[in-house]
């Protein structure tokens, strides 16, 4: 494939008007209190036992991976891990070696389920459908770095041997509709992706198609990159990352909808607080300022010149205008459709989880 070149009178258009969009919003949103974060919703906050989840600790989870292999090296960690998504191998052995153990147990559960489905009804068996895995959260909580680390861990157990990774990006619309309906900047929104196309997707997933092609996202040029797929081949599993794929469905009166995250067998919400997630957000975007957005065909190359200070100043601005009010409004409140919930501290560190009784 030939070299993507930017488009610099286009590119300026689009960020005016996201400047615009941010300065202002961002007088209502600085004179605001951060909300406390929220704890996971029970029947009564008073009593565990009618939460329709189980508490683990650190602790208590990382017990039950002791007797699961750990098919990774510390240079394998480092090269998936996000940037300013900081992992070490006592993180992985804490967290992902029991989790990945876990998912071998619903997937092994769900093969169970379906043979015995076909005896039941007198079916003949067929080819296994990828069992599907989302993963939610808000920009910059490290939803990437935990789906990078679940593929390959999943990859390396004899049984799911394919295990493939879509990230919901290449299903925004395109920057030229996006303007065209007037919401660029509010992109990341729910609004702002092909919820139909996303759906259609999975739903061919789901049915067993050889061949799913999913278009293709650059960070780069910061837009659906035109004629590009990764094409998704029946995988064994596929795992499924985005900020609103547990969005419940969108219904008219008198309509049925449906929603992306009935596709998922599993699925993870990462949680933390908002001003830890803030914090993150301003160190990727100044960690960014030095290698991506210095790129000559970077849609955000006009960030690369500004000092730390100026920089620090846009990133807080662009978190209070787009990103929280994305959180608040629109991810936070599907955190409890998730199977399992992540809360991590300010140091990235997974303190704690939730899963759903069954």
């Amino acid at each position: 494939m030939g070299s993507i070149s930017a488009h610099p009178s286009a590119g300026d258009t689009i960020i005016s008007h996201c400047v615009r969009r941010v300065a202002s919003l961002t007088e209502n949103f600085t004179s605001c209190h951060p909300i406390r974060h929220n704890k996971i919703v029970t029947v009564d906050a008073g009593d565990e036992l009618l939460s329709p989840y189980t508490l683990f600790e650190r602790s208590a989870w990382d017990r039950l991976g002791a007797k699961t292999p750990l098919p990774l090296t510390q240079d394998d960690i480092d090269r998936i891990a996000s940037l300013g998504d900081p992992i070490d191998m006592s993180e992985v052995d804490a967290i992902y070696r029991p989790l990945s153990a876990l998912l071998q147990v619903y997937i092994e559960g769900a093969r169970r389920t379906a043979r015995e489905r076909h005896a039941f009804l007198g079916e003949s068996p067929h080819e296994r459908v990828p069992f599907i895995i989302g993963i939610a959260g808000s920009v910059a909580v490290g939803k990437s770095t935990v789906a990078r680390l679940l593929q390959l861990l999943l990859d390396r157990w004899q049984s799911t041997p394919r295990v493939d990774l879509v990230t919901t990006d290449g299903f925004l619309y395109p920057n030229s509709v996006l303007e065209d309906k007037g919401i660029l900047a509010r992109k990341g929104f729910p609004e702002s992706y092909d919820r139909q196309e996303l759906i259609h997707f999975l739903a061919r997933v789901k049915a067993g198609n050889e061949d799913v092609p999913v278009p293709t996202y650059s960070h780069v040029l910061y837009d659906v990159v035109p004629g590009v797929f990764h094409h998704v081949r029946r995988p064994d599993i596929l795992i499924v990352e985005g900020v609103n794929v547990l969005q419940p469905p969108r219904t008219l009166p008198g309509t049925i909808s449906t929603a992306v995250s009935d596709y998922f067998d599993f699925s993870i919400y990462v949680d933390a607080d908002e001003a830890h997630i803030e914090q993150w957000y301003v160190d990727r975007f100044l960690k960014l300022r030095q290698t991506a957005f210095s790129r000559e065909d970077s849609f955000f190359r006009t960030y690369a010149g500004l000092t730390d200070v100026e920089a620090e100043s846009t990133a807080r601005m662009i978190w209070a205008a787009i990103n929280l009010p994305n959180l608040r409004e629109n991810i936070l409140p599907t955190r409890e459709r998730a199977t399992m919930i992540f809360t991590k501290g300010e140091d990235h560190r997974v303190e704690s989880l939730y899963l759903r009784k069954e």
